[in-house]
């Protein structure tokens, strides 16, 4: 069973990906074999975080094959109200997950700015789900660091950055890796062979990124049943509030 961990729901204002519907979003994953997926709205990360984690909660409500995944800022201008208030109300809201985007956001993942909210986020078992284009190896090392509870999955990693991906592999035991644009020759092998297959999570970044792209890398690795079982839904479903 494959489960994405990292697909959105919304238009793209820029990017000609697909009306961002539920219906659209369904009918893809039924193309690709994939049974749910984890989602945030591209309002949480285009324009306002607030209204699109409310909007993706409107959405989701009665898909269950949909789960929602709301977007984290700073609680120091009172975006999305104290960290308290706001695990408190992903939690009433059935949220599985959070996103962060501190490149386009404007803060620091790893300064003192959002610590209170990664601290919050981490107490009630939230996963912290963040592309590598947005922050650096050095920043989620120092957060994985602070916050040792916290799961962690950096996705979009491309294939330039396996030599900092693999020393923040080794000294920290809850940073994942997605697999939506893990481009390199064997590198998931690679990086299964090395950290076991535990430390990887299935995602497409769709619509943005063509599912089969991941799809395809998993289901015709040469990794056993038992590893593509576990990074196909396993490891996420292990993780997950």
């Amino acid at each position: 069973m494959l489960i994405d961990a990292d697909a959105m729901l919304g238009r793209h204002p820029r990017r000609d990906a697909g009306p961002g519907t539920v219906a659209q979003s369904l009918a893809d994953m039924d193309r690709f074999g994939i049974a749910e997926s984890l989602v945030s709205h591209s309002w949480s990360w285009l324009h306002d975080p607030r209204a699109g984690n409310l909007r993706l909660l409107d959405l989701v409500a009665d898909q269950p094959r949909l789960h929602a995944c709301w977007v984290l800022l700073p609680a120091t201008c009172e975006e999305t109200g104290t960290p308290e208030r706001f695990v408190a109300a992903a939690l009433d809201g059935g949220v599985r997950a959070v996103r962060a985007y501190p490149a386009d956001h404007g803060y620091d993942l790893a300064g003192r700015d959002v610590a209170p909210m990664l601290a919050a986020v981490s107490e009630a078992g939230l996963p912290l789900l963040v592309d590598a284009t947005q922050t650096t190896w050095g920043a989620v090392e120092s957060i994985a660091t602070a916050h040792p509870s916290l799961t962690i999955v950096v996705g979009g990693l491309g294939y330039r950055v396996l030599r900092q991906a693999a020393g923040v592999l080794s000294r920290t035991r809850k940073v994942h890796v997605g697999l939506a644009n893990l481009s390199s020759h064997c590198g998931l092998e690679w990086l299964v062979e090395r950290y076991g297959y535990g430390r990887l999570i299935f995602g497409t970044g769709a619509p943005l990124r063509d599912p089969a792209e991941s799809v395809t890398r998993l289901l015709w690795s040469e990794l056993d049943d038992e590893a593509v079982a576990a990074i196909a839904s396993g490891n996420l479903l292990r993780v997950v509030a």
